[in-house]
């Protein structure tokens, strides 16, 4: 998701009709404000990307005064009162700047949403206390007709659009004590989107959308190349609770949140709205 204010720049259409006052831009302090209050509508497994145009501000006549529109919108919700949740301001690099997040306190949360037409379940390692992200995984129930989807994804097939461990950066074959990275996260997260495709999607296989530096990572989690996409057969697989106890227990509307016990961490199980 992106956020851009419109900006009046000299040479452009908008900027006679502004000149003329024919077009009225907001006032500093409103567009701050309208800001703030979209920023708290945000869901958590949403990223903004950006708050504004990366126009050189000597370039802008009007429209946005300041270059830092996120950081002044921040802080007018902490006067307001209101919290932004989207997954940039909960990562686990930023927030372990002000905030220590013990590995023994993370779960695992899973929420579910619709999006452009199809159902779509967000897997996530959380801190719940304090909100913060360590780890992302968003998976897809594929469409069944042929035309639907490329040769690669047709019948009954699920898909891993993007897996994420978020903190400092760790080397490739380096674990650091203290730090999120190449713990295992990415392949546990990996093992429940398994889980759910095969016993919830019945989807007979679940593709992943991986870039080349990070197809050697898959294949040691038994996928193969399969056009752009690396792939996992889920033929002949054990059916299983995976990392909840007490699958199938799962929130089946909107935004609902289940946080589960993965194994290996401590915690409770409990859902939320």
């Amino acid at each position: 998701l992106k956020l851009s204010p419109t900006l009046v720049i000299r040479g452009t259409g908008l900027y006679e009709l502004w000149r003329t006052g024919q077009y009225r831009n907001y006032s500093p302090d409103r567009l701050v404000d309208l800001v703030a209050r979209a920023l708290a509508l945000v869901p958590p497994w949403t990223r903004v990307y950006r708050v504004q145009r990366d126009i050189p501000m000597p370039l802008v006549t009007a429209g946005v005064e300041k270059g830092n529109l996120r950081e002044l919108a921040l802080a007018r919700m902490g006067d307001l009162g209101l919290r932004c949740r989207d997954v940039r301001t909960r990562e686990v690099g930023i927030q372990d700047i002000h905030s220590k997040v013990r590995p023994e306190e993370v779960e695992l949360v899973r929420r579910e949403y619709t999006a452009n037409g199809g159902w779509e379940t967000f897997l996530a390692y959380e801190d719940p206390r304090q909100d913060i992200l360590v780890g992302l995984l968003r998976l897809r129930r594929c469409g069944r007709t042929a035309k639907s989807t490329s040769p690669e994804l047709r019948g009954r097939c699920s898909m891993v659009r993007e897996l994420h461990v978020y903190g400092t950066a760790v080397g490739v074959h380096d674990r650091q004590r203290g730090k999120f990275q190449h713990q295992g996260y990415g392949a546990l997260l990996m093992r429940e989107a398994e889980r759910i495709a095969r016993d919830e999607h019945r989807s007979k296989k679940i593709a992943v959308i991986s870039g080349v530096g990070t197809r050697h990572y898959y294949r040691k989690l038994g996928y193969e190349l399969e056009g752009p996409y690396m792939v996992k057969s889920l033929v002949g697989q054990r059916g299983g609770a995976g990392l909840n106890s007490r699958a199938g227990a799962e929130e089946q509307h909107l935004g609902a949140a289940t946080k589960t016990r993965p194994a290996g961490f401590s915690g409770k199980t409990w859902t939320r709205r």
